[in-house]
C-alpha cells in the first residue's frame, strides 16, 4: 500500500479536564487531566492508526512537552520522526463543563521554529520515496512564513510526493495556487473565500469546488458542511455524504478524523464516495466522544455501513 506521512509544524500537548461550572476569580476544581497529543497532522495519522492503518508522524519536538508527546505516541504506536527543536512544545488546555455541557478549548501559540530546525522537517520531508503520501495539517508555527511552506510543498511535489493540505486563510491559498494538490477540505467559508464570492444558492458549493478541480488546483475538493455532512468532486463527478442524526460531545478531532479515513481510502485507491463516506464516518465518529478524543474504528465501520445502506 502507498505509504502515509503527516507533518506538524505546531504540535502540542493537549490537557483535557472537567469542572462543574466555570465562573471568574474564584478556585474552578477539576478533575484529573488526561493528556493525549495534538497538532493536525499528528492528530490525522493518530486517526490513521486508530482505523488500522499506518501513518509517520514528522514534527519538531522540545522540552519536556515535547517529551510527554512523543511518549503518548509511542503509546498509541504511531511512528515518528522528530526534530529536536530550542522552544517547548506547546500546551493547550480543553475544558467541559458539566452544568452546561459547554465546551472550552484554550489554544496556546505554537512554539517559534528556527530556519535550521525547518531545514531538519525539510529533509526528512524531502527523504520520503516518491508515490506516498504527505498530508500537510494544522498552523504555521512563529518563525515560519507562507512562502516557506510552498517551497516545501512544491520540493516535495518534484519528487512525485502526493501533498494533502489541510489548512486555512492564506497558506491554503498559496499551496492551491501551485497547484497539483491531491486533496483538501474546506469549509463553505474557507471556499467562499478562496473563489471570492459569496456561496449563498444552492449549487454554489459544488461549482466552486468544481472550479478548483478543473483549474488543476486540486484534484479532490471535499467541502465539509458540518451536520450537513460533505460535498466532494473531483475529475470523475460529485457527492454528498450526509451523516446520521447523532448526539455530539465534542467536535474536537472531528475534523482531523476525517482527513485520516479519507487519506487512508485515497492510499487505498478508494473511490471518490468510497473515500467521502468513510470520512464523514469517521468525523461523525468522533463527535460522540468527550474531550479531545479521536474516532474509534468501531464507531466508524459502525457508522460507514449505515451510510452505505443509505
Amino acid at each position: 500500500m502507498v505509504r502515509i506521512f503527516t507533518l506538524t509544524l505546531s504540535p502540542s500537548l493537549d490537557s483535557a479536564t472537567i469542572t462543574a461550572q466555570i465562573y471568574p476569580e474564584g478556585k474552578l476544581r477539576c478533575s484529573a487531566p488526561v493528556f493525549e497529543p495534538g497538532g493536525g497532522g499528528i492528530n490525522v495519522a493518530r486517526a490513521i492508526t486508530h482505523l488500522g492503518g499506518k501513518a509517520t508522524a514528522i514534527f519538531p519536538a522540545g522540552g519536556a512537552t515535547g517529551e510527554h508527546l512523543v511518549t503518548l505516541l509511542a503509546d498509541e504506536q504511531v511512528p515518528v520522526q522528530t526534530v529536536d527543536a530550542h522552544d517547548w512544545t506547546r500546551q493547550n488546555l480543553h475544558v467541559h463543563v458539566e452544568s452546561n455541557s459547554e465546551q472550552y478549548r484554550f489554544v496556546m501559540p505554537g512554539a517559534t521554529l528556527s530556519d535550521d530546525e525547518f531545514r531538519q522537517l525539510e529533509e526528512k520531508v524531502l527523504a520520503i520515496e516518491s508515490g506516498s503520501i504527505l498530508v500537510i495539517s494544522g498552523s504555521l508555527p512563529p518563525g515560519v512564513k507562507t512562502d516557506k511552506l510552498t517551497q516545501l510543498i512544491q520540493a516535495a511535489q518534484r519528487q512525485g510526493i502526493r501533498c494533502i493540505v489541510d489548512s486555512s486563510g492564506d497558506a491554503l491559498t498559496a499551496a492551491l495556487a501551485l497547484g497539483g494538490i491531491e486533496l483538501v477540505k474546506p469549509n463553505q467559508k474557507e471556499l467562499s473565500a478562496l473563489v471570492k464570492r459569496d456561496l449563498t444558492q444552492p449549487d454554489d458549493v459544488r461549482t466552486a469546488a468544481e472550479e478548483l478541480v478543473k483549474s488543476g488546483k486540486a484534484h479532490r475538493v471535499v467541502v465539509s458542511l458540518g451536520p450537513q455532512g460533505a460535498l466532494a468532486v473531483d475529475a470523475t463527478g460529485f457527492v454528498q455524504v450526509v451523516p446520521p442524526p447523532m448526539k455530539s460531545q465534542s467536535t474536537v478531532g472531528a475534523g482531523d478524523s476525517m482527513v485520516g479515513a479519507m487519506t487512508l481510502k485515497l492510499a487505498q485507491g478508494a473511490s471518490l464516495q468510497e473515500m467521502t463516506r468513510y470520512g464523514v464516518a469517521a468525523g461523525s465518529a468522533a463527535t460522540i466522544n468527550q474531550g479531545t478524543r479521536l474516532c474509534s474504528l468501531a464507531d466508524t465501520d459502525k457508522i460507514y455501513q449505515y451510510l452505505a445502506k443509505s
